[in-house]
């Protein structure tokens, strides 16, 4: 398949030419829309697995217009649907407001976040840059949900065809002041999405429940003493846990209208427990070493304490000899994270923390049914150690016993973010499967990989050779078969 012809050389502030690698090789975009059927099976499709595999990504039209984040790009979902031992996969771009303005301009009409915004045509969002909604997806009340890191808009996609349907503003309840982050969490027990968004002006964040008739039922302001950059959010069943980081939006860059981070570690990590339905001032913060987070896994309540186990970046920040943008940015999408515990005590107002592993692991899954409560199993991707942020194996963690499994990838063989999706009539909770989109350096193909949950060490049961290759993205989500039937 083509791709679109998109340079990967930028000239930095000294006059010297850069090349950024999240345009090349399978960073690089593809251009076409496909629906594929009757595809290559190495393997066998377990007959109790049925439902929706889909995961979000960035990817660029057009050439960007000066440096090239890997944020930046506009998204696209590829997807496989498997019922009755077949496999149909399909993708499509997230239609958004800024996608669809380029596509009818035939050119790029917005520069990304490492570039001055002030010739930025204006979005209903809080910054005026493109809301791709490349990052996270969701299902809820019948319909996929694509957001955006940054906080955006939400867009709804039907979830048969992978068309984008529109923006959400569930039933016109969704004030146009709020947006809402990546990160959502669906509480599959109460049919509820909860929701956080934040902004460089105040008020710096918003929370908010979606009850099950789809429409807003609760949105509050949270107070912070400055603009954040949060990345992501937890629930157990009566409490939501919001986050303020010492990741900051630069107050400089802010006032010019440019988005810039910087990591403070003299400030704390503060985290704040708000009842489910709770009004602003009854968050309780509880502080905690300095540190990062781009990803929860899951909390809940075990008397007085909220348990959350989430992966702790220690050190958010580029290496000291970091001097150009570029090398920052890479600096910045480097992981360094380990699965870690947090222990929330809601009668003495104590923090508890500890590392439950030091192996670089990030983009966790978890049986979704159990969000929210009492978990034992998660599902991390590993990391290498290369210039960019690849994915070459994943993890099994049992944190009841504090044991590991691993399963690597191979060499030159790197994936996606692998959701777990429940064996039909399971029989406890890790009692399904693992799916993950591979890419194969070496013979330059993709490919889906299913894996036994239960026994993620052995080979894998099935490999689907996809008919195109899908860049490396960002986040995934399963949507059982009985919601999409």
């Amino acid at each position: 398949m083509t791709a679109p012809k998109l340079r990967n050389d930028v000239v930095n502030f000294s006059g010297e030419v850069e090349v950024n690698p999240y345009l090349m090789g399978n960073y690089s975009p593809i251009d076409t829309e496909i629906t594929a059927t009757d595809l290559e099976v190495i393997g066998e499709i377990p007959k109790d697995l049925n439902g929706m595999y889909v995961r979000n990504g960035p990817n660029p039209k057009y050439q960007p217009k000066g440096r090239y984040h890997w944020f930046d790009g506009d998204g696209m979902l590829h997807a496989v649907r498997i019922k009755d031992g077949q496999v149909t996969y399909r993708n499509r771009y997230i239609k958004t407001e800024g996608h669809e303005r380029e596509v009818h301009a035939g050119g790029v009409l917005w520069s990304g976040i490492m570039e001055p915004p002030h010739e930025n045509p204006r979005l209903n969002v809080h910054m005026p840059v493109k809301d791709t909604a490349n990052t996270s997806i969701d299902y809820f009340n019948g319909e996929l949900i694509a957001t955006w890191y940054l906080a955006g808009e939400p867009y709804a996609i039907d979830p048969e065809t992978l068309e984008t349907l529109g923006k959400m503003d569930f039933g016109g309840t969704m004030s146009q002041r709020t947006n809402m982050s990546a990160h959502c969490k669906v509480d599959e027990n109460s049919n509820e999405m909860l929701f956080f968004d934040y902004s460089p002006r105040p008020p710096y964040m918003m929370y908010g429940v979606v009850g099950s008739n789809g429409h807003v039922k609760h949105v509050v302001p949270i107070d912070l003493p400055g603009p954040r950059m949060p990345h992501d959010m937890a629930i157990s069943t009566n409490y939501s846990i919001l986050m303020d980081l010492p990741l900051i939006a630069d107050p400089e860059a802010a006032k010019a209208g440019r988005h810039k981070i910087l990591f403070d570690r003299s400030m704390p990590a503060r985290f704040g427990i708000i009842p489910r339905y709770g009004e602003s001032d009854s968050i309780r913060w509880f502080e905690a070493k300095p540190c990062y987070m781009y990803h929860t896994i899951n909390a809940w309540e075990e008397g007085d304490e909220i348990i959350m186990d989430c992966c702790r970046v220690n050190h958010p920040a580029p290496p000291p000899g970091a001097v150009t943008r570029l090398e920052k940015m890479l600096g910045y999408l480097r992981l360094d994270a380990q699965i870690y515990r947090y222990r929330f005590n809601l009668r003495t107002g104590q923090t508890i923390e500890e590392e439950l592993d030091d192996l670089n692991t990030e983009f966790p899954s978890m049986n979704s049914s159990v969000l929210g409560r009492k978990s034992r199993y998660a599902y991390n991707v590993s990391i290498t150690a290369d210039r960019t942020l690849l994915f070459d194996g994943l993890v099994k963690y049992d944190t009841e016993r504090g044991t590991s499994q691993r399963f690597a990838f191979g060499d030159g063989r790197y994936g996606s973010e692998a959701p777990f999706a429940p064996r039909e009539n399971a029989a406890s909770e890790d009692d399904g499967y693992l799916l993950s989109f591979l890419y194969d350096e070496r013979e330059s193909q993709s490919e889906l990989l299913i894996l036994d949950a239960q026994n993620i060490t052995d080979e894998p049961l099935a490999r689907v050779i996809i008919p195109q290759r899908i860049p490396h993205g960002f986040h995934a989500c399963w949507v059982p078969g009985e919601k999409l039937n």
